[in-house]
């Protein structure tokens, strides 16, 4: 049995249950921005207040895109901030205002979020899911360029 978008229900049920994993975590993650954004402190203030601004802008776009996915898919995207926690496997971040710091515990969440997005992306080529793929493909490689800008700056 097909879904609306003619992908087998059964391959879009465990891709709803992976994207609703992945959206947990961008939220997790985007408010860990918007937390790094406001609290930074020290010389690297300028170009980080604007770069993880950047980055929360970012990560606002792909949950919208997750969930709309999530929809397409005949699933329901989770929204409270209950299901998030118990689901994500990125961490909360509180009170940190050093730079470096701050930009570690980016890395550390780009690099959950690039292993999720692969996983996805295979479920979604094994389901002849074009849609989610694309979808995959584009995050995977910002998110790679990303790492390596991330690690270059960190070097």
């Amino acid at each position: 049995m097909k879904n609306l978008v003619g992908i087998d229900r059964g391959k879009a049920e465990k891709l709803v249950t992976e994207l609703n994993i992945l959206l947990a975590d961008y939220e997790i993650f985007y408010q860990n921005l918007r937390g790094l954004h406001w609290n930074i402190k020290g010389r690297e203030f300028f170009e980080l207040h604007g770069k993880f601004e950047e980055f929360y802008q970012d990560a606002f776009v792909k949950i919208d895109e997750i969930a709309e996915r999530v929809l397409t898919l005949e699933g329901e995207p989770l929204h409270t901030y209950t299901d998030y926690l118990k689901t994500a496997e990125i961490s909360e971040v509180k009170n940190i205002t050093d730079g470096i710091k701050g930009v570690k515990v980016i890395v550390d969440n780009f690099s959950t979020l690039v292993v999720k997005e692969r996983d996805i992306l295979s479920l979604a080529a094994d389901a002849d899911d074009e849609g989610t793929v694309s979808l995959m493909s584009d995050y995977i490689s910002e998110t790679e360029k990303t790492l390596w800008m991330l690690n270059s700056y960190l070097r």
